[in-house]
């Protein structure tokens, strides 16, 4: 284990980390809000760490290994959350530690589960520092701290693969990780200025649109009033919600090639991508017909239009609502829920098992049914027409079923501390997919929630974020023998 290159890797994101704050600092000056100390002494004390690791690891040399990558993506993820949560126990609305500590969680995993009623009233710079977590998050914060501070020089690779979606890390958009790094954040920004400027030519303030832009792009969810965008009440901004969400849970990688070759098509030519708008239009169909027919909406269309808007936010993990799905009918609420798990494209800043996760394991069970039925035939599982390699499909298989073991031991953990299982088992399955609202008492908010079910759906936002085997790797006893 290589300390000295570890806490050099952290000190230099913990200086990154820093500037997160400067900008609720400067609208907490402007508007005079009282909030500006609270920012200043947080902005001060990230400073102070990473100048403390900065300076005390100059002379540190060495290239990180893959295990050591593992470890500074934990490192960055635990220090930045810890520190971050300090604003919001000292601003308004002056949470506990451990629910200000999920807040932020929530925030930079682009959860959107939130402990904070009243959001309505709060001042503007605590809004925009919870959409910032979003921002900053979004992409990751190791994947920008590459683009961003190349004097890391610390194995870029290694860092990213830690924190990086998909059954496959190793792909690289340019010939150098760094400049892949880059060139995905600029995409990052784009997609935000364009959001930015659609929700406000609908009829945001500006402040809204920017902020909202920031959620909607990291599909996580959190916004500025407690009726989310029901807020505003117009088709126009949902649509607009739909489409941005579904590209932000689209591949980067894709959005990369289409920016390159001036065309949508390798969107359009995707299997994966193709996959992921067929399960949303299938099942949101399902779920309209279900909740026409239970009577919560008076016709179809209206029906299909909050059902769309609705399986796309839980779909893509990012968690807005325009109507209260934990009370509709049937197996709608069930199936919004459960399509949360599926997730959004990997490579994308969704959470959950991802698109290609599942159908490779869907694909995976017919092969052996297929097995089954003739012993001696020879069968490949297929993606877009081209084999998937056996060790792709080992990885899969061996996620998915980690994934899911983790749900249920979660699960039980929060219902152990006398939350009913409806409660625990959304509340788990909206933290560990990054997904946001649940059922039962979660599902306008948290704040409910005893504070050991509250730390545990913190860690199952984090094993979310970092898909499971980034934090999990590092608490075996294997890995901290050499």
């Amino acid at each position: 284990m290589q300390i000295g290159p570890i806490l050099r890797a952290v000190g230099n994101v913990q200086l990154m980390s820093s500037s997160l704050v400067l900008p609720s600092l400067g609208i907490a000056l402007w508007n005079d809000d009282g909030t500006a100390i609270y920012f200043l002494e947080s902005f001060g004390i990230l400073l102070v760490i990473g100048l403390a690791l900065f300076f005390a690891t100059r002379g540190a040399s060495g290239e990180l290994r893959m295990r050591d990558g593992f470890l500074v993506t934990v490192l960055v993820w635990l220090t930045a959350s810890l520190v971050l949560a300090i604003p919001l126990v000292l601003a308004p609305p002056n949470l506990s530690y451990t629910d200000a500590l999920f807040e932020v969680v929530s925030g930079l995993t682009t959860t959107g589960a939130t402990m904070i009623v009243g959001l309505d009233q709060l001042p503007q710079s605590v809004l925009l520092y919870r959409q910032m977590l979003h921002f900053y998050g979004g992409l990751g914060i190791v994947v920008l701290a590459v683009a961003i501070l190349p004097s890391l020089r610390v194995g870029g690779i290694q860092l990213t693969k830690g924190e990086t979606t998909g059954p496959v890390k190793d792909s690289k958009l340019t010939p150098r990780i760094a400049q892949t790094a880059a060139a995905l954040w600029l995409i990052y920004v784009g997609l935000n200025v364009l959001c930015t400027a659609a929700y406000w030519l609908a009829g945001m303030t500006f402040f809204d649109a920017l902020t909202h832009s920031m959620s909607t792009i990291s599909t996580g969810g959190f916004g500025n009033y407690d009726a989310s965008l029901a807020q505003f009440d117009s088709v126009t901004i949902e649509l607009i919600a739909i489409v941005f969400m579904i590209l932000g849970a689209a591949s980067f990688g894709l959005h990369y090639l289409a920016w390159q070759r001036g065309s949508m098509n390798p969107l359009a030519r995707d299997p994966e991508f193709r996959w992921f708008l067929g399960i949303i239009f299938g099942v949101a169909l399902l779920v309209a017909l279900q909740i026409w027919l239970g009577g919560r909406f008076p016709g179809f269309i209206e029906s299909f239009r909050h059902s769309l808007f609705h399986v796309v936010s839980a779909i893509t993990t990012t968690g807005f609502v325009t109507t209260g799905f934990a009370d509709w009918p049937g197996m709608a609420a069930a199936a919004l829920m459960l399509v949360g798990f599926v997730g959004g494209c990997a490579g994308s800043t969704s959470g959950a098992i991802k698109v290609v996760r599942v159908v490779i394991t869907a694909k995976l069970a017919m092969r052996e049914i297929m097995r089954l039925i003739h012993p001696r035939a020879r069968f490949l599982v297929k993606i877009g027409g081209s084999s998937v390699p056996d060790e792709v499909i080992s990885a899969v298989a061996g996620f998915v079923t980690v994934y899911i073991a983790a749900y249920v031991v979660l699960s039980l953990g929060v219902a152990a501390t006398g939350v009913d299982l409806i409660t625990a088992f959304s509340a788990v399955a909206a933290c560990l997919n990054n997904m946001g609202p649940g059922l039962g008492a979660v599902a306008a908010h948290f704040r409910d929630l005893g504070d050991v079910a509250v730390w545990l759906c913190t860690l199952a936002m984090l094993i979310g974020r970092l898909e499971v085997f980034t934090l999990l790797v590092v608490l075996t006893p294997a890995f901290w023998r050499e």
